[in-house]
């Protein structure tokens, strides 16, 4: 098939920044993503004329709703000074900002353009959580699902159960996923939660002693995440600490024409393999335990890159939920059906694991500004297969590395596969 072939040219990545995922109450989303370009312009090595640029895609949900400013990709572009190039947002819920890095994945090996700017800013924390949640809610089959009192935690919820009855796992094996995503975001400045579950219950505990109250008595985070009081139930088997934040971000990598890379970058990250699939609701599927266009997409992308799932150094893979990230990591084909929350648990999954996974802490720990979080997860990959990636840089090389973003509850799923060749 077409979408399976190598790509007609290559595409490179040559700059990836972002700003500090969080919640920024003085800043909107444009402030959000010229901190993000600024970041993108200094990793390049040789530098670049901005006036290079032939197009901008920016992944962002709903502008609309949580800054009540739709258009939203002209006037990033205006904030960078980018006119008159062409600005064009791109919307596929949270897979927006995988979809734009497609986008403009296109764009080049289509030959239309030479260099892209993709982008991805959200601004979200303006609104109450109520106001949050139902804004996010607009992502789902609004005539079906919403009015039967689904939200997203409930959906996740959801397939974590059909996931537990039909595999054994116990909440337990979430919880591990978390831990480890919070240990690699304490390690990330730019991560919205810098810190560590264990970091975090001491912080708890410590708050309670200045206010004159009784500290809690938790002997070991175990104890802290089982607790209603540090971890309270949102949606059976989901904890609080099972869900992605609300946040603030933005995110941007620059890609060039493959024969170009070399002109500003001397260590150049490609992009080799690109698979984008869409699936019905979640209330029209027969099968909960699996996402389907995650499985299509990611064997496109496979198939175009020329590898297998094995091959894989790291992946950034959508753990909006901690159930996303297990059921990512089996539909990617790094683990068996029924086996991710084992890997999870065994540590094969940890930064210095034999598949690490959300180097970076997540959607879960580093924040997901739901339109930026797919370009975020690209300036992952650059960051760590550059060797750029600091004190949570895995060990040993990283020649191939992959990215999983998704939309909803995986009614969109788009996979990237990164290749160093130098």
């Amino acid at each position: 098939m077409p979408a399976t072939r190598p790509l007609a040219r290559g595409v490179a990545m040559v700059g990836a920044g972002m700003s500090k995922f969080g919640a920024f109450p003085a800043k909107n989303s444009r402030d959000l993503f010229v901190d993000a370009y600024k970041s993108m312009s200094a990793s390049l090595d040789k530098g670049f004329d901005p006036r290079q640029i032939d197009a901008f895609y920016l992944g962002n949900f709903s502008s609309d709703q949580f800054e009540h400013q739709a258009h939203t990709a002209p006037l990033l572009a205006d904030a960078v000074g980018l006119t008159p190039i062409p600005a064009t947002r791109v919307e596929d819920a949270c897979a927006s900002g995988g979809v734009a890095l497609r986008q403009g994945v296109m764009a080049i090996a289509s030959g239309m353009a030479d260099m892209v700017l993709v982008g991805g800013a959200e601004k979200m924390t303006a609104l109450s959580t109520a106001a949050v949640t139902e804004a996010l809610a607009t992502a789902a089959d609004v005539a079906f699902e919403i009015p039967a009192g689904f939200t997203f935690p409930g959906f996740y919820a959801a397939i974590a159960s059909a996931y537990m009855h039909r595999y054994g796992m116990q909440p337990a094996h979430l919880m591990n996923v978390a831990i480890k995503n919070h240990d690699n975001a304490a390690l990330n400045p730019n991560a919205q939660f810098g810190m560590t579950i264990q970091t975090w219950m001491e912080g708890r505990i410590a708050a309670a002693v200045k206010k004159g109250k009784p500290a809690p008595t938790w002997q070991n985070i175990w104890d802290f995440l089982y607790d209603e009081a540090g971890n309270p139930m949102i949606a059976w088997p989901l904890r609080l600490f099972d869900c992605s934040p609300v946040s603030d971000g933005a995110a941007a990598v620059l890609l060039v024409a493959a024969d170009r890379a070399h002109e500003f970058s001397d260590h150049p990250i490609h992009i080799i393999g690109s698979g984008q699939a869409s699936d019905r609701a979640l209330h029209d599927r027969t099968e909960l335990t699996t996402l389907s266009a995650a499985r299509k997409a990611s064997s496109d992308a496979y198939a175009m890159a020329g590898i297998r799932p094995r091959d894989i150094r790291i992946a950034e893979v959508h753990d909006c939920f901690t159930i996303a990230e297990v059921i990512a990591s089996e539909d990617l084909g790094f683990f068996a059906p029924g086996e991710g929350f084992k890997a999870a648990e065994d540590g094969v999954t940890a930064r210095n694991g034999a598949k690490p996974i959300n180097t970076s802490g997540g959607l879960k720990a580093k924040g997901h500004p739901v339109g930026a979080s797919g370009v975020a997860q690209a300036v992952e990959v650059w960051k760590q297969m550059r060797g750029e990636a600091g004190q949570r840089q895995v060990p040993g090389d990283v020649p191939l590395a992959l990215t999983h973003n998704v939309g909803a509850t995986g009614s969109t799923c788009v996979v990237h596969v990164f290749e160093r060749k130098d």
